[in-house]
C-alpha cells in the first residue's frame, strides 16, 4: 500500500537551523510600519522555481508554531498550484470555488496541522484561470479573515510572466519577493520590483 505522501508539516522542525533564519525573517516582516499593523502579506517572485510557495509554507508554519500565531495560508496561484502539495492535501474545494461559485472560506478552509494553521487551497482546476483571478474578491476574503486570524500569507503566481500579484498588491499590508540566489540576474529582480512598486515608503 502506497505511503500518502510527505507533508512539509511533518518535515519542518523548529530545532533546523533554517526555521531560526524563518523566525527572525517574520518577526522583521510583522513589525508595524508608520503605526500600520502587518497582518497580510503575499509572498510572490520574478520568475518560475524560485521557491515562493516553500518559503510560504515555512513562513506559515514558523509563525503557527514558534510564535503561536493564528495562520491562514491562502493558494492565489491558479495556474500553477502547489501549497496543496506541501501538506498533502486535496487541491479543492477552495479558492477557486469562492470566487465561481460563491463557496464560504470558512467551509472550504482546512485545518490539517492543529488549530492555529489553516490552509485555503487554490480549489479546483480551471482552463481560464486568467478569467476567474478576481482580486476584489480575494481582497474581501482577506479582510474578513483578518478578524479571525493573526496573520494571513497569500501564496501568489510569479510577478513577470503574469499580472496576478501586481493587482493584488493593495489588498495586503505588505509584499515578500523571494529571489533564488545566485541564479535571478539582477536585471530581473529589478523589474520585478517596479512592477509591484516595493520602493514606496
Amino acid at each position: 500500500m502506497a505511503r500518502k505522501p510527505y507533508s512539509v508539516a511533518e518535515l519542518f522542525s523548529l530545532d533546523q537551523p533554517f526555521a531560526t533564519e524563518f523566525g527572525r525573517l517574520l518577526h522583521r516582516l510583522r513589525k508595524p510600519r508608520e503605526g500600520r499593523e502587518i497582518k497580510a502579506l503575499m509572498v510572490t517572485s520574478a520568475m518560475l522555481s524560485e521557491g515562493k510557495s516553500t518559503v510560504s509554507s515555512f513562513l506559515a508554519l514558523t509563525a503557527a508554531r514558534q510564535k503561536g500565531l493564528k495562520t491562514l495560508l491562502i493558494d492565489s496561484d491558479l495556474r500553477r498550484p502547489s501549497i496543496h502539495k506541501f501538506f498533502a492535501l486535496d487541491r479543492g474545494p477552495g479558492l477557486a470555488d469562492v470566487i465561481v461559485d460563491g463557496a464560504q472560506p470558512a467551509d472550504v478552509i482546512q485545518k490539517p496541522v492543529g488549530d492555529s494553521l489553516h490552509l485555503l487551497t487554490a480549489g479546483r482546476p480551471t482552463e481560464r484561470p486568467a478569467e476567474i483571478f478576481d482580486p476584489e474578491v480575494i481582497g474581501q476574503i482577506i479582510d474578513e479573515m483578518k478578524f479571525y486570524y493573526d496573520l494571513i500569507l497569500v501564496d501568489t503566481a510569479p510577478i513577470l510572466p503574469v499580472s496576478d500579484p501586481m493587482l493584488l498588491s493593495a489588498k495586503v499590508d505588505g509584499v515578500v519577493l523571494v529571489v533564488k540566489a545566485g541564479d535571478t540576474q539582477r536585471e530581473v529582480v529589478e523589474r520585478a520590483v517596479n512592477l509591484l512598486d516595493l520602493n514606496r515608503e
